[in-house]
């Protein structure tokens, strides 16, 4: 099975963290999600496993023969009216600075979405961590922006960087908030193809 798995994403990060689960796998980006619109009444929190499964089944139609993985990461975080807002990547540095004042001395969630395809078949689910920031100063955030680490990351940080050095704490998987939450993921991937199989 190892050298039949596919990994639907470009992100380093869950390729380095598949290794855990998978020694060996290929891996296949998918634009699908730009093409495809969520719907409307579907919870925020929900939306990052809802763009994994479009990544995965993209990918799956191609190889129907092979176990897709897809994953997706969002950041929930309260806007100035209270109202939770979805945080995804920076467009460029002005907006990573919004994002990381909206954050600063707050908590906010970290969504991330996996689904798996498998001859026509597919699950999904969603991990869910929350994240408390330190209080950050202009000069804080301004020295962060600088590194060029927030500019590919949900949120506007990857907390296994120089991110870490925002978090006052986390509750919740650690791998979640970097993008794929391994532990759960090998037990959907062990149960699902004991299912199917």
């Amino acid at each position: 099975m190892n050298e039949s798995v596919i990994l639907a994403s470009a992100s380093p990060r869950r390729r380095e963290l598949l290794k855990l689960i998978v020694p060996t796998f290929e891996t296949a980006v998918s634009d699908a999600e730009e093409q495809v619109q969520a719907p409307k009444d579907l919870p925020l929190e929900q939306l990052p496993e809802f763009f994994a499964r479009v990544k995965a089944e993209d990918i799956a139609a191609r190889y129907p023969n092979q176990l897709v993985i897809g994953s997706d990461t969002g950041v929930l975080a309260p806007g100035a009216d209270g109202q939770l807002q979805l945080l995804g990547k920076p467009v460029d540095e002005a907006d990573a600075r919004r994002m990381l004042r909206l954050l600063s001395g707050q908590k906010h969630w970290v969504s991330t979405g996996c689904c798996l395809c498998y001859q026509g078949r597919s699950r999904s689910f969603s991990e869910i961590a929350e994240v408390e920031f330190y209080p950050l100063t202009d000069a804080d955030i301004d020295a962060y922006i600088a590194t060029k680490e927030p500019m590919d990351k949900a949120g506007s940080y990857g907390i296994q960087g120089y991110g870490a050095l925002l978090v006052k704490g986390i509750r919740g998987d650690f791998y979640t908030i970097m993008g794929l939450p391994v532990a759960r993921l090998n037990r959907e991937i062990q149960s699902w193809m004991k299912e199917i199989m």
